[in-house]
């Protein structure tokens, strides 16, 4: 079980002890250091994010009032030990109430195996598992095979939050720091099970689940923080 207690990040640096391998992960040109640079030196949002939550049609995500931000959170999930580790989860506040939002940040890396790969080795919790998160996301189990797993967690991460905070909308945020957008078409081709046509740079609505309005976005961060 995660503890319920956060402590706050007064440098970018603060963000590493959080890493499940501050060794292999807190590296220059790696997504955790880039993230976690740029969101430290934005006064809220960075400017790429607040961007594309522009280019939203619903104007329940513009503006947003940014009221906290989780580096690597955990949200549980069944079947298994493991929670879903979100990069940032982040508490916003617009016009039609609270906004949960999950950023998934990128450099090169993949969004983990297939979800074909990743059921290999079959196991009555990952079973158990894919269910929830389909169940979770609105997205029917059988049309999967080739989604990345990541992709189902982090967007079930913001529904679930969503859910537990009383928030009318949720946002999957992938915030890449890629100059050549790496992973981009598996990103797409997720979106494209929801029947949404998702350019980088934006933010758009793909689903009402529950009452909570679902958005999947990609922003393309600021190459100046894959040196530092």
């Amino acid at each position: 079980m995660p503890s319920r207690f956060y402590l706050p990040a007064n440098t970018a640096d603060d963000w590493r002890t959080l890493l499940a391998d501050p060794e292999k992960h807190w590296r220059t040109g790696y997504s955790a250091r880039s993230l976690a640079y740029c969101w430290m030196s934005a006064a809220h949002f960075p400017p790429e994010v607040v961007q594309a939550l522009k280019s939203a049609r619903n104007p329940a995500l513009h503006p947003l009032e940014l009221l906290a931000a989780f580096p690597e959170h955990q949200v549980p999930l069944p079947g298994g030990r493991r929670p879903s580790q979100n990069d940032i989860w982040l508490l916003a506040r617009g016009c039609a109430g609270l906004v949960s939002i999950t950023v998934e940040g990128k450099v090169a890396e993949p969004f983990d195996k297939p979800v074909s790969e990743w059921l290999a080795t079959a196991s009555p919790g990952r079973d158990a598992r894919l269910k929830y998160l389909c169940e979770t996301i609105g997205i029917d189990r059988r049309r999967v095979a080739a989604v990345r797993y990541q992709l189902l967690h982090r967007t079930a991460s913001a529904v679930i939050e969503a859910r537990r905070f009383c928030c009318t909308h949720a946002v999957m945020l992938v915030h890449s720091f890629s100059q050549t957008h790496d992973w981009f078409a598996d990103f797409a081709a997720f979106a494209e099970l929801y029947g949404a046509d998702i350019q980088r740079g934006t933010v758009a609505e793909v689903a009402v689940l529950g009452g909570v309005h679902l958005s999947l976005g990609w922003v393309t961060g600021e190459p100046a923080f894959l040196s530092r």
